[in-house]
């Protein structure tokens, strides 16, 4: 068994906070509407039926970790995402799902996640 050294380590837990901060169905729809392009607290609110103040403590969250950047528009702030390739990975996510998405619905190992309507 090969030892994993403390750099790789580092980068292990780095990983781990990626996709922790990911782990909130509530955050992955906000993404998916932003690869769509800039939207509004009030826009996303709309779309994604929740409260404003729900909303913006994920777009926070997700500012916070440099996933989305926001730019002021008059009185607005519109959000994107920072980095195309978060979108490419949520892709790439569905596409490992399609392929052993059963079994992780059946894994006893995590609680489902509430999914926003």
């Amino acid at each position: 068994m090969a030892m994993i050294r403390p750099s790789e380590r580092d980068d292990l837990t780095l990983g781990a906070k990626l996709f922790r901060g990911l782990g909130d169905p509530m955050r992955l729809a906000i993404i998916e509407l932003l690869a769509g392009g800039e939207r509004r607290v009030t826009d996303l609110v709309a779309e994604l039926q929740s409260s404003q103040p729900n909303v913006s403590g994920h777009l926070a969250c997700l500012k916070e970790c440099g996933l989305v950047f926001d730019r002021p528009q008059g009185r607005a702030v519109l959000y994107r995402l920072a980095h195309p390739e978060l979108f490419e990975l949520l892709r790439s996510a569905e596409e490992l799902l399609e392929a052993t998405g059963f079994e992780i619905a059946l894994c006893p190992n995590y609680e489902e996640a509430e999914v926003p309507e």
